[in-house]
């Protein structure tokens, strides 16, 4: 059994924050029938290498990025351009509980699809809406795009080394702006589901990026509506919190620069470093004593502390300060990340058998339920692998009319 059994979602989405939302919810036990193009699908089928190679070695036409957002889907191709495409996504929304698109405003109502023409048709229809700017306002009907979304929502303005030290403007490294999105998204449907399982009435979700992204600042969102004043980048430190950074440490065994991070959260855990390191006089200093003090002279202490540091090497700081609880940790690449014990023994890959690879690895769902499990049951679905049987099991559309269909390449 899963959290979501018997609740069915009909995804019109593409590319990441849409298909992120639909992929936790199929995680979660919903039955995710995925909408797209017939012959080409998913933008991200085509976005790589690298390519998903079969048992022979060979490149196919499955990209790793689609791959990694879309398990635990049925697909089925539709041509929503075409009037009997548009019919058919139609029949399918009689059966859903939800009903997710992430096309341009304005777009689904040219076919017919939005939000009151399908409520109409379903009155409990959970209709989410994600688009880069939302519904309403005057930057509506632009395209959004995550790169985009993180510099206007401010997030490239705090990312990054100091703009003394050389830095300028830089995004995260992966798309956090869509994988926000579809999170804060999913939250969203779940809770819209809940209403309409109390009141037998649906609802429109509008979710968009910017509003995301802004919602994503945080406490430097909250320091700025506070204080009135723009923070900036500060590298790999901490806006808030001493010491709460990377530091260099003594050479690796063969000459290269190594560091650790080390993240100080609060006075007792500074003691506690300062013991470990040898510097017990400046945990007791009136200047860094507590946090409020070492932000404000953080340009004082920083620099003691960065000698200190260099005088050991990662292994012998790591061993130290997690045996006092002092938080730290390494900076691993994704090599070391999924040859980590603790990833392992989390269970963060898992093998799927895919139609094109046996023992396919995927990242897994970082969620653990004790009653019900997050499934595992469909690997990320060929285009259009369940077409027919979707359209003959949930609308029994006869032989004939799925021939039709086919004839005229609406499906």
């Amino acid at each position: 059994m899963n959290s979501l059994d018997g609740i069915r979602i009909l995804d019109l989405s593409r590319v990441l924050a849409g298909p992120w939302c639909t992929q936790t919810l199929a995680d979660l036990g919903a039955d995710v029938i995925k909408i797209e193009r017939p012959g080409t699908g998913d933008d991200t089928r085509t976005w790589g290498p690298p390519f998903l190679q079969d048992d022979q070695g060979a490149d196919t036409h499955e990209a790793a990025y689609y791959l990694g957002a879309n398990r635990n889907k049925r697909s089925v191709t539709c041509d929503i351009a075409q009037p009997a495409g548009q019919a058919l996504i139609r029949d399918l929304v009689r059966h859903c509980d939800v009903f997710v698109e992430n096309f341009k405003v304005g777009d689904m109502a040219r076919y017919g699809l939005d939000y009151p023409s399908l409520k109409a048709l379903n009155p409990r229809l959970v209709y989410c809406s994600v688009t880069g700017f939302g519904q309403t306002g005057p930057y509506q009907e632009r395209a959004g795009y995550d790169y985009a979304i993180q510099g206007m929502g401010g997030l490239m303005s705090v990312t990054g080394e100091r703009d003394d030290l050389g830095g300028g403007p830089q995004k995260v490294g992966v798309a956090v702006a869509d994988l926000m999105t579809g999170m804060y998204a999913t939250v969203a449907v779940l809770a819209a589901l809940r209403h309409a399982e109390k009141t037998g009435e649906g609802q429109q979700v509008d979710m968009a990026l910017l509003d995301t992204q802004v919602a994503m600042l945080a406490n430097l969102g909250a320091n700025y509506l506070v204080s009135g004043k723009a923070p900036g980048r500060a590298g790999n430190a901490h806006q808030n919190i001493v010491p709460y950074q990377v530091f260099e440490v003594a050479p690796a065994a063969d000459g290269s620069k190594d560091h650790l991070i080390l993240a100080v959260g609060n006075d007792q855990q500074y003691v506690k470093f300062c013991n470990v390191a040898g510097i017990p006089e400046l945990g007791v200093n009136p200047l860094f004593a507590l946090n409020r003090d070492r932000v404000r002279n953080r340009d004082q202490l920083v620099p003691m502390l960065e000698a200190v540091m260099k005088t050991r090497s990662k292994a012998d700081w790591l061993a130290a300060l997690e045996a006092a609880k002092v938080p730290c940790g390494a900076i691993n690449n994704l090599a070391e990340v999924f040859a980590d014990p603790q990833v392992q023994a989390r269970g963060m890959v898992h093998h799927w058998q895919h139609p094109l690879k046996n023992e396919l690895k995927l990242v897994a769902s970082p969620m653990k339920l004790s009653a019900t499990p997050v499934r595992t049951d469909l690997p990320p679905p060929l285009l259009g692998q369940h077409t027919e049987e979707v359209l003959r099991g949930i609308l029994n559309y006869p032989d004939a009319q799925l021939s039709d269909l086919k004839h005229k390449k609406v499906i």
